[in-house]
Parts: structure tokens; sequence; C-alpha cells
């Protein structure tokens, strides 16, 4: 799994604002991603909101909106499952290209927890839920945080 080795970080968030902005699709897999960043962003102090977004395609302009608004960082959230169309293809190239626009754009981090997956098992894998082996959420809240922290230090000095 891709969680193998994957960094232990704890950043104190507190003074932060930070939206989490999830899809819609897939209501189970996207509900535990949700669940996960909310523990990490409660768990280092962070202030958060949560957007609902129609699906993948929305989270770049929303995320970019929120930032505007204000928030010092975002957590998006998306499940996007291969079918047998090209859609997935431009729907996970634009939500990627995208979000990485976004926060080179506006200067602040984008937390990607955005799943692409063959089929719905490997999202339940991902999203952590009971049984999950990954926490997709909570890792992109991480990333959020600790980048947030590291961007208002940096500021600071």
């Amino acid at each position: 799994m891709a969680g193998h080795g994957s960094p232990k970080i704890v950043a104190n968030g507190t003074g932060l604002s930070i939206a989490v902005i999830a899809g819609s699709w897939h209501d189970e897999i996207t509900d535990g991603l949700i669940a996960g960043a909310i523990r990490v962003l409660d768990a280092s102090g962070a202030a958060h909101s949560l957007i609902r977004v129609p699906g993948a395609f929305e989270l770049p302009l929303v995320a970019q909106t929120a930032l505007r608004a204000g928030a010092d960082a975002v957590v998006c959230l998306g499940v996007i499952i291969r079918g047998g169309t090209p859609h997935f293809d431009f729907v996970a190239n634009a939500a990627t290209d995208g979000l990485t626009r976004v926060a080179l754009d506006e200067g602040k981090p984008v937390g990607f927890g955005v799943l692409t997956l063959e089929d719905e098992q490997q999202g339940f894998d991902r999203a952590g839920l009971p049984g999950s082996r990954e926490d997709k959420g909570a890792e992109a809240a991480t990333a959020a945080v600790a980048a947030a922290v590291a961007i208002r230090d940096l500021r600071r000095a």
C-alpha cells in the first residue's frame, strides 16, 4: 500500500482557518475521508468548515474561492472511480491540475485527498473506515496543516 513509510507529522494548527471541501459522489467513502480530515483538524487546534460540492471537477474553483475568502489552507476530498469511458481521465486530470494551480496561484496549501480508483473497494481501503488500511482524509488534512504552519512561519521570519 502507498501508506507504507508515510511520515508521522504533528502540527499545531492553532490560529489557522481551514476549509474542507468534499465532493458528493460515493458518499460512504467520502464521509470516511471527511471524518479523518476533521479528526486531524480538531486535534491540531485549527478552526475549520465543511463545504460540499457536486464532484471532484468542482473542487479547484471552490478551493480557490475559499482561499481568497480568507482560509489559510484547504483540504480537498473526492472520489473518482474509473468507468468504461475516458471521463475518468478528464476529471482526474482536471481536479489534479486545477488544485495544483490553485495552490501555486494563491500561495496557500491545498491538501490533496482526491482518490483515483479502479474500483469501489480501493476507496474503502483508503477511506479511514473500520477495516481500511489507510486514511487519506487524515493524510490530506495533516499535509495542509503542516504546510500552512510552515508558510506562516516563513512569512513571519
